[in-house]
């Protein structure tokens, strides 16, 4: 049935969304976490990359986390030549978090989500007239 094919691709991509929502949410609770010592590397931010799958059961291609990887951008400077994590010069390595757009991510997972489950809740509606019309 194409309707249950249609729920369980959604399902997969629900799940994926669910992952990359944990992973925003690491990197935001971590945007302010520095190292303790100035040769220790602050928080880096986490990334999520998504692989299609055949599902050969199905006959349907589906989504999954493919892997977590780590951001290799450059972490950021701040002036703070108190703070025991602060270099020669008093500057201390900051995580290469941008909060901006981490929430933007998680928005656009939010709206990724919210669209699976739609397909899954029209799919259901479709099943469930069909079986109205059955009896």
């Amino acid at each position: 049935m194409d309707l249950l094919k249609s729920m369980t691709i959604s399902a997969s991509g629900m799940k994926s969304q669910g992952e990359r929502m944990r992973v925003i949410s690491e990197n935001l609770a971590n945007k302010d976490s520095v190292g303790r010592t100035p040769d220790e590397d602050p928080y880096r931010r986490k990334m999520v990359t998504f692989k299609n799958e055949l599902d050969r059961e199905l006959g349907a291609r589906k989504v999954n986390v493919d892997k977590i990887v780590e951001d290799k951008t450059d972490f950021g400077l701040k002036y703070d030549p108190s703070h025991p994590a602060a270099n020669e010069d008093g500057y201390v390595k900051v995580p290469n978090v941008n909060a901006l757009v981490e929430v933007m991510d998680m928005k656009e997972t939010q709206r990724s989500y919210q669209a699976n489950l739609g397909v899954i809740d029209a799919s259901k509606k479709m099943i469930m007239q069909t079986l109205d019309i059955l009896r």
